[in-house]
């Protein structure tokens, strides 16, 4: 692999001429924060559809009093 001008991190792949990135690191944060906003996406997610369902039972106790 050659190293691309300029940049520490990238490396031209001398059969496929491919540019690799090898900041293993910068990838690796990458994938914590992925999948720490998934995990959020879905704790709001979750949150909504509680929420939606605390809705429906107040208007099911609303129609049974009146």
């Amino acid at each position: 692999m050659i190293q691309v001008e300029g940049n520490k991190n990238l490396f031209r792949d001398q059969n496929t001429g491919a540019i690799v990135n090898m900041d293993t690191q910068g990838y690796f944060n990458y994938v914590n924060s992925r999948n720490r906003k998934l995990s959020e996406k879905k704790e709001l997610d979750n949150m909504k559809k509680d929420i939606d369902e605390i809705k429906s039972l107040l208007h099911e106790l609303v129609n049974r009093k009146t």
